[in-house]
């Protein structure tokens, strides 16, 4: 009857320690917390003492301890073994349990961590046990017990070897927790010090602080689903960081659909956002998805937001409340899954202040406002694109020209209203008409005059507000849009025309971008004019 009473005294307690020692691994997976806990549990209530963890070095070579309850720093410290060095290597190296009956008359072991004098008077025995993970000793785990102790060795044998697979999981997570974090800090050392590689990535090139900054922030909102606008002056490259967005967001394996809502006449602007169904309006032959559509799962980039009329507006502004979408001529609400990244170059708070624009959509839209940089304010960067484009041009039009004395300073001068785009035109059209191997102060100023000429012909038009609440570029100094008509194809042919074929003059002469022209173009079935 006692025997069977110590049984089940004994059993309550192995669950007692067995419990309490998955619910101490359970609250963390730092190893440094939570083995030494359960270490004095072991010698508390069963009487499993100086309980040590032994782990290799990293190079494999020395067993030291590395976790322990009731050694002392000292102690710890000595406890260093070589591989298959006394009773504690010989476990790590054969991976099987080995149990000293009496540490005194075993010569094997070797009293390296504790003397003899601290352990107590009579019969000490010692538990080694190894620590198994994927069928391989990762370490021992070990503890002194009295002989005398009525417990049997089977049964702490049995508890030991328990813990040691918990210690086992236990280190191994802690282990693949700590790699993961220090890959994620590698990652993000690497992502900030790429940023300029990211950035010439997506044809964005500049190292001014300016650039950084914006660069930066359009690394952080990646990351996130929130909508974007992207604020700045023409020509500063809003598709490029709108398309570095969608790149290192988790849409990156979804479409990218851009629509410049500039380029497009307001009357064909609703059906190409939104598709139309069949016999919708004359011409209809078919049913037709829309850019939302065709963006599902993806980014939706909406260039120059502001020329958006009011009666798009409000259909946009369902399509971001709803994440739905109509077609044209449809009563049937589509479910879409797309972000929605907008740009524009437009004060938005002086439209709607004007009751140009929307405030409920402008609320939606500007959720993130991200502003990026006049050419004018990235201090180094017109150099530095000035180079770039010469080096691309030289090569598309194989010439070999280089930059002489005194164009980088009058480059840098410039205010480029007309921003990177600007820049861009006037480099290739600096290739493209200058007869010598260089390129000089004379050529580039003859150039940069005629560009000073260009937007002073529509004096009311109201010049572009800096979106930081700075300064506002000087009257005339962004290319004024007009639309040209759709059914008004004379127009366009007499421009290339007069242009000899060259679209992008034509485009600038009918006060368009080139991306526009080409709208246009493609639109009437003009696409091969010139």
């Amino acid at each position: 009857m006692a025997q069977a009473a110590e049984s089940t005294t004994d059993l309550a307690l192995e669950s007692l320690v067995l419990s309490e020692s998955a619910q101490l691994f359970g609250r963390s997976l730092e190893p440094e917390a939570t083995v030494p806990a359960v270490l004095r549990l072991l010698s508390q209530l069963m009487g499993l003492n100086r309980g040590r963890v032994v782990l290799p070095d990293e190079d494999g070579g020395a067993l030291r301890i590395r976790h322990s309850y009731g050694l002392r720093p000292e102690e710890r410290r000595r406890g260093v073994y070589a591989p298959g060095e006394g009773i504690t290597g010989q476990v790590m190296a054969s991976g099987r349990v080995s149990v000293v009956q009496d540490v005194d008359a075993e010569p094997g072991f070797l009293f390296r961590a504790v003397d003899r004098e601290t352990l107590p008077p009579g019969t000490v025995c010692f538990i080694a046990v190894p620590i198994i993970m994927d069928g391989a000793p990762l370490g021992v785990l070990a503890c002194h017990r009295l002989r005398n102790r009525p417990r049997a060795f089977q049964a702490d044998l049995h508890v030991l070897q328990i813990i040691a697979a918990m210690i086992g999981q236990t280190l191994r997570l802690s282990e693949l927790v700590h790699e993961r974090t220090s890959r994620l800090e590698q990652q993000n050392r690497a992502l900030r010090s790429a940023l300029e590689r990211e950035g010439l990535q997506h044809g964005i090139l500049g190292s001014s602080p300016l650039l950084k900054e914006a660069l930066q922030q359009a690394t952080r909102v990646a990351a996130t689903d929130a909508t974007v606008m992207l604020l700045g002056e023409s020509g500063t490259g809003k598709e490029k960081f709108a398309r570095m967005i969608h790149t290192n967001s988790e849409r990156r394996d979804g479409p990218f659909v851009c629509i410049n809502c500039a380029a497009i006449p307001e009357q064909l602007l609703e059906t190409e956002l939104f598709g139309h169904e069949r016999g919708a309006f004359t011409g209809a032959v078919r049913t037709r998805q829309g850019k939302v559509e065709l963006a599902e799962g993806g980014t939706l980039f909406l260039d120059e937001i502001g020329d958006m009329n009011l009666e798009l507006q409000a259909k946009l502004l369902r399509l971001l409340q709803e994440k739905t979408v109509q077609r044209v001529g449809g009563d049937r609400d589509i479910p879409v899954n797309i972000r929605v990244i907008t740009a524009t170059h437009q004060d938005l708070q002086k439209a709607v202040n004007q009751g140009r624009f929307r405030l409920d959509l402008f609320y939606r839209l500007n959720v993130i406002p991200l502003h990026l940089p006049a050419l004018r304010d990235r201090v180094g960067d017109v150099a530095l694109l000035a180079r770039h484009f010469l080096g691309t041009f030289n090569h598309r039009h194989r010439r070999s020209l280089t930059l002489g004395s005194g164009v980088i300073a009058r480059l840098e001068s410039f205010p480029w209203p007309g921003n990177i785009r600007q820049l861009e035109n006037v480099i290739e059209r600096t290739v493209l008409v200058v007869d010598g191997p260089m390129i000089g102060a004379a050529d580039i100023e003859q150039i940069l005059r005629e560009e000073s000429t260009i937007g002073t012909a529509d004096a009311s038009a109201a010049p572009p507000s800096d979106q930081r609440g700075g300064h506002r570029t000087s009257e005339g100094s962004s290319r004024p849009y007009q639309r040209v008509h759709e059914t008004a194809p004379e127009v366009l042919r007499a421009a290339i025309h007069r242009c000899r074929g060259n679209k992008t003059q034509a485009a600038r002469e009918l006060g368009l971008s080139a991306r526009q022209l080409h709208y246009r173009l493609k639109k009437l079935g003009l696409s091969n004019q010139g």
